[in-house]
């Protein structure tokens, strides 16, 4: 990952352009092309430095809940279950931690129940049966933006 490659995930990160071409605004704000821009974001989702690119929202106002999930997972197993937990379009991020629950990831559905079925399915498909599910009661809104 270079300097270019920095500068624009830099950019996207928030506040992304709301345009007809919205890399083309990239583009035109770090003084580089379109195609470019294009180039260089397929490259990094490719890579998987990029996960996805897509709008947060607060999921009550727009009728989902969300949850913030919590896993034990043996170290041999951590690449396959991120794999899994990432392939639902409902995670929104994951991380490893130093701690018996290694793997943190926040999901979000329309209901608790389906969250729940994921969940199941998930410790089905991965082998991993230590998965908490800790509903939020209350939405603190952080902005998480890296500076690169």
């Amino acid at each position: 990952m270079d300097d270019t490659d920095k500068a624009i995930l830099n950019r996207i990160q928030s506040d992304f352009p709301i345009a007809s071409r919205p890399f083309e605004a990239i583009g035109q704000e770090l003084d580089l092309s379109e195609e470019l821009v294009i180039e260089r974001v397929r490259a990094l989702k490719e890579q998987g430095i990029i996960r996805r690119i897509g709008a947060n929202f607060v999921p009550g106002k727009v009728g989902f809940v969300s949850t913030l999930c919590a896993a034990q997972v043996p170290a041999e197993k951590i690449d396959h279950f991120a794999q899994v937990v990432n392939h639902y379009p409902g995670v929104t991020h994951n991380y490893q931690r130093e701690n018996a629950f290694n793997v943190w990831f926040t999901f979000i559905a329309r209901s608790r129940e389906e969250i729940a079925h994921n969940l199941a399915q998930i410790a089905r498909e991965t082998g991993v049966e230590t998965i908490l599910n800790l509903p939020a009661t209350k939405v603190f809104k952080i902005r998480a933006q890296f500076d690169l």
